[in-house]
């Protein structure tokens, strides 16, 4: 799952960026709120969630998260703020967010915020993603063909996770850049063709043959 953070305080963007990319969600930062609006007009269909602070330079998170329901973008926003009074929720909730969370805060309950977030609805995002004896529990980090737990690293489980929710669609590689690794990431690195040769190798002669390569194109999970 991609997620786009615009926090102008950079120490502490930077340490959730990293926090969350060590739980397998990919990060884009931004720091003002006229950019993260541009950003979210142009590539919305490129991010699962939003985190979204309200006091921003150039134009603060309240008058963005407006915007974007104005413009009928409903991703998930998750509205950060040092304020605490019921007023300042309503605010938030009324100006389109999902949901509200105070600084400070636990990184383990931003966790569980962002997590109850990208379980709406539960039908179009599924925990449990399986083709035959395949199965990927997006919850749990678990790849399993049969009984036998496959061990992945967090971009390979990403990349996997992606396949599997667009199955026997051709995806690109500024695609599963864009989708897996961050927005300003190189797109002439060869880093996407590296970890589907390695994706093939842990799925084995069962499932490897799946992850098609079309030339030119990109690639494909067949099923």
């Amino acid at each position: 799952m991609k997620i786009l953070l615009v926090e102008d305080n950079q120490k502490l963007a930077e340490g959730l960026k990293k926090g969350l990319e060590q739980e397998a969600y990919a990060v884009d930062i931004l720091f003002d709120g006229g950019a993260g609006e541009r950003r979210i007009l142009n590539r919305s269909e490129g991010y699962d969630l939003i985190i979204l602070d309200i006091m921003l330079p150039t134009k603060n998170g309240l008058e963005v998260c407006a915007e974007i329901r104005k413009q009928n973008i409903m991703i998930p926003v998750l509205m950060l703020t040092a304020k605490d009074t019921t007023g300042d929720k309503i605010i938030g909730l009324d100006a389109g967010a999902d949901d509200y969370l105070i600084k400070p805060f636990a990184f383990e309950e931003l966790l569980a915020r962002i997590r109850a977030l990208l379980r709406r609805p539960k039908e179009i995002t599924p925990n449990l993603l399986s083709v035959g004896e395949l199965s990927l529990n997006s919850g749990g980090k678990e790849l399993k063909i049969g009984d036998r737990a496959i061990p992945l690293t967090l971009r390979e489980f990403s990349i996997l996770e992606y396949f599997l929710r667009n199955p026997n669609q051709i995806l690109t590689r500024d695609q599963i850049l864009a989708h897996v690794w961050e927005f300003e990431f190189d797109s002439f690195s060869n880093v996407v063709d590296v970890h589907i040769k390695n994706l093939r190798k842990k799925l084995g002669t069962s499932y490897g043959k799946s992850l098609q390569t079309l030339r030119g194109l990109g690639y494909r999970f067949k099923i």
